[in-house]
């Protein structure tokens, strides 16, 4: 059985609809998560979102490509 390296401390708190903040390891402020004109459909929003955010989805594919 292998050892665990790294468990990372990690607290979201949803706001309000798909919008939500993250507290991250090594970042002061949190990160806001929410949606965009691409994919606010996807989880019922109006496409004319009033505050787009990046998703979790863009943060995943970032953090994949890197």
């Amino acid at each position: 059985m292998s050892k665990v390296v790294y468990t990372s401390q990690v607290r979201i708190e949803r706001q309000q609809g798909p919008r939500r903040l993250a507290w991250l390891p090594a970042v002061d402020e949190p990160v806001r998560f929410g949606v965009h004109s691409a994919i606010a459909e996807h989880y019922g929003v109006s496409p004319e979102v009033n505050d787009p955010s990046p998703a979790t989805l863009d943060y995943v594919v970032a953090a994949a490509a890197g």
